[in-house]
């Protein structure tokens, strides 16, 4: 099987590039993927594997049924979705709608997926169970495209077991893999803040309630709920990226400022206690100050948890497939994947896709405008997606 796998994965490697720079030229954003979505159907339809259309409003589902289906179900997910970046890249796929691009390689995992679908559809008559194929919108943007599918059934009739997810990983050199279990990725919530005081003269603040100070005073404090209120164990992070005041100048003293961040953590207990602490913490001292503080916290991916045992298994298939030197151990990351809320739901696994080539100068972190791949990755990401799925359906 493994030959078999290997062997196709050479033969449709030509299909699958093309594939991957179609979807790299003509990306579209979070719940916007209708080409992208009409295009994987297409290449299904193509193939002969039956599919929906449409859940979660873009998303893609398959099923490929081999002998004895109702055995046992495992699903296999990419996402599909493109990022708000202008690409400058000087490529021959470089993206023809401006200002987005797949800077987070989710052409890479969809491309991957469709060669994976076709490798497994052609061996189907040797494989034990059935592959669940989720071609997932929106994972960039909250509330996520994972969420909304869950909620539509994508993980009902017929209910799989398990699920795989890979994401590209411009620091492992291609041909290498990535794995850890446990806890992987952080929760991500987003924090809207609108601190509101008294505007006036610049010149005369004694007759204002500066919003500017009090937003300052807010901020300083809240790095407390990372620095002394969070167990050092656990790690978390606090972050304001954007803040506007509302008509402020040099001379002039806004009535309010708003703010936005992120609160990401590795603990679900902890994570909104601390969404508690800052709602606390910013309204007391905004009051303390003469204001007011609306906040919105809004409740977003959850920690990623990749399954010891299932984790376990998917490290032994990859060293089988790639050689043990081409996987590694990863270390967890503050980042976070929508992936996430199937990790909350059935035992999963999320492995890292080496796709950097240093000797290439293919070095670009994800979301830049630079980011590319070596697209021999393709070839170890479609093949290794299938044979992890049938090592999986065929395991005990």
């Amino acid at each position: 099987m493994k030959n078999s796998i290997q062997n196709l994965s050479e033969a449709y490697f030509t299909e699958v590039v093309a594939i991957r720079r179609h979807l790299h030229q003509h990306p579209e954003l979070s719940f916007q993927e209708v080409e992208t979505g009409r295009f994987i159907a297409q290449k299904l339809a193509a193939y002969g594997i039956p599919y929906e259309h449409g859940m979660a409003g873009n998303g893609v589902v398959a099923l490929i049924k081999g002998q004895n289906p109702d055995r046992k179900v495992v699903a296999l997910r990419a996402d599909i979705d493109a990022l708000p970046i202008e690409e400058a890249n000087d490529v021959p796929y470089k993206s023809q709608n401006q200002g987005v691009m797949h800077a987070c390689g989710h052409d890479v995992h969809t491309a991957s997926l469709l060669g994976a679908a076709r490798i497994l559809h052609t061996l189907k008559d040797q494989i034990s169970g059935t592959l669940k194929l989720i071609f997932q919108p929106a994972e960039e943007l909250y509330p996520g495209g994972a969420s909304i599918m869950i909620e539509e059934g994508v993980l009902e009739n017929p209910k799989p077991v398990s699920i795989f997810g890979q994401h590209v990983h411009p620091p492992l050199e291609v041909g290498k893999i990535g794995l850890r279990p446990g806890i992987y990725m952080a929760s991500a919530d987003e924090i809207y803040m609108t601190v509101r005081g008294r505007g006036g003269h610049g010149a005369l603040p004694h007759n204002c309630i500066d919003p500017v100070v009090i937003t300052a005073q807010i901020i300083t404090a809240l790095q407390q709920i990372v620095s002394r209120y969070s167990d050092p164990t656990v790690p978390s992070v606090l972050t304001f990226g954007k803040i506007n005041s509302t008509g402020g100048a040099t001379n002039i003293i806004p009535n309010e400022v708003k703010l936005e961040g992120t609160f990401r953590t590795m603990d679900e207990h902890w994570r909104f206690e601390a969404h508690r602490k800052v709602q606390a913490i910013a309204q007391s001292i905004a009051s303390s100050m003469g204001g007011s503080c609306e906040l919105d916290i809004k409740v977003a991916y959850p920690t990623l948890y990749n399954d010891p045992a299932l984790t376990a298994r998917a490290r032994s298939w990859a060293a089988a497939y790639l050689g043990t030197e081409n996987v590694v151990e990863l270390p967890i990351r503050m980042t976070a994947e929508d992936f996430a809320y199937y990790s909350q739901r059935m035992p999963a696994c999320f492995f890292r896709l080496g796709t950097g080539n240093i000797a290439k100068g293919i070095t670009s972190p994800i979301h830049t405008n630079t980011f590319d791949i070596d697209e021999a990755a393709l070839k170890v990401g479609m093949g290794l997606m299938a044979w992890l799925g049938v090592q999986e359906v065929a395991s005990s």
